[in-house]
């Protein structure tokens, strides 16, 4: 199967080494609720501007809910010649609806297309972060109630140093939680900014309505530059620190409450179904 992006001057098939070399399904795939969110509004929009007909954004739409629903299922075939998921999923509609879905990639590129899909992604994945670490500060500050009158030695380089509240300890974790927090919604926002409508490079000829677009997903920003979204993927990196300074707090804290479990410590008590065990030392925990 052709991908759709050897249209124009190819007058030959892509070799297969090419194509092992330069697909990216095998791992872009996790897009597709993304990708499609994006065509729908995308769909969308080019039929408030009179590119598309009402009938052909419901048609695309509706068509893209289904493709949707069949990758949901498990039941959705890929292949390598297809290159990656944005691909897929337009060949699919393509099947499906003939030229009607021929006319959705009218006025972007796939540049701005993944990119806006990467943004819609990680705006979740920040968005779920965040809430799993203020579960978790509430689960600390709950400690508070029951370790009210309970103190621990503090130690530094596993020495005891001094004497501190349980409460010291819990609450030292939700400050370092709240910064990260903090950093989640600083990210956040340069996240947060539609790319779609800077095509491959320097935008379309086609009068599209990108503040439509960035309405429809709830972006906050419409790109001001398009050669500088289209070229940059500095978003990515700034949530990758992010997520490395949360990991090491959590790193640090699961580090301790290990030492903690240990015989010598024997500080708490951790429920067995949370625990693992040794194939030879029945007596480990």
């Amino acid at each position: 199967m052709a991908s759709p992006s050897r249209s124009g001057v190819f007058d030959s098939a892509a070799d297969k080494r090419v194509e092992q070399f330069t697909e990216s399904v095998s791992f872009d795939q996790r897009l597709y609720a993304h990708d499609i969110q994006g065509s729908i509004a995308h769909a969308n929009m080019l039929a408030d501007v009179g590119v598309l007909t009402g009938d052909e954004a419901a048609s695309i739409e509706a068509t893209l809910l289904e493709i949707k629903q069949t990758i949901d299922d498990g039941e959705f075939a890929t292949s390598i010649s297809l290159e990656d998921i944005h691909m897929h999923i337009e060949q699919e509609l393509i099947d499906k609806l003939g030229d009607v879905g021929r006319k959705l990639h009218t006025g972007r590129s796939r540049n701005d297309q993944v990119s806006t899909d990467l943004r819609l992604w990680l705006r979740d994945a920040l968005d779920h972060i965040d809430l799993a670490l203020s579960n978790l500060q509430k689960s600390f500050v709950g400690r508070c109630d029951q370790d009210a009158d309970t103190i621990l030695p503090a130690y530094t380089h596993l020495q005891r140093a001094q004497p501190v509240l349980a409460n010291h300890y819990w609450l030292a974790y939700t400050e370092k939680f709240q910064r990260d927090r903090e950093r989640i919604a600083d990210c956040r926002k340069r996240v947060n900014t539609l790319s779609l409508g800077a095509a491959a490079l320097a935008g379309t000829s086609i009068p599209i309505d990108r503040e439509n677009v960035a309405k429809r997903l709830g972006f906050e920003l419409v790109a001001a530059n398009s050669i500088d979204i289209s070229s940059d993927r500095d978003f990515v990196l700034e949530a990758a620190f992010v997520l490395s300074v949360i990991s090491t707090h959590l790193s640090t804290w699961a580090e301790e409450w290990i030492l903690w479990k240990t015989v010598e410590f024997d500080f708490i008590d951790l429920p067995h179904e949370f625990c693992t065990g040794s194939s030879i030392m029945p007596q480990k925990v």
